[in-house]
């Protein structure tokens, strides 16, 4: 268990580790409400149709940013540090 740390907050914590998941809930929230917003000058379109492209459009928003992430992550554990690694027994 993680000792509770009064100044941060959960989401902060996890945002400072994963910086592409409040990334993702934005543009997720972001795509939603340009959907409802849309909602009333969809024209002939279906209501059912404009939802699943609404749908489709945020999901697909957040796989990107979660795919992102994962490279990033990989990059980071994969990359950065073994060179850091290897710098620190270079410099002992």
């Amino acid at each position: 268990m993680e000792p509770f740390d009064e100044h941060e907050s959960k989401f902060m914590r996890k945002a400072k580790e994963n910086p592409f998941v409040p990334a993702g809930m934005a543009g997720f929230f972001a795509i939603v409400g340009y959907g409802l917003y849309r909602l009333k000058t969809r024209g002939d379109t279906k209501m059912s149709i404009h939802l699943i492209h609404m749908r489709v459009a945020a999901q697909g928003f957040v796989v990107g940013a979660m795919t992102i992430g994962v490279i990033y992550s990989m990059y980071r554990d994969y990359i950065v540090k073994p060179r850091e690694q290897e710098k620190a027994l270079k410099n002992q």
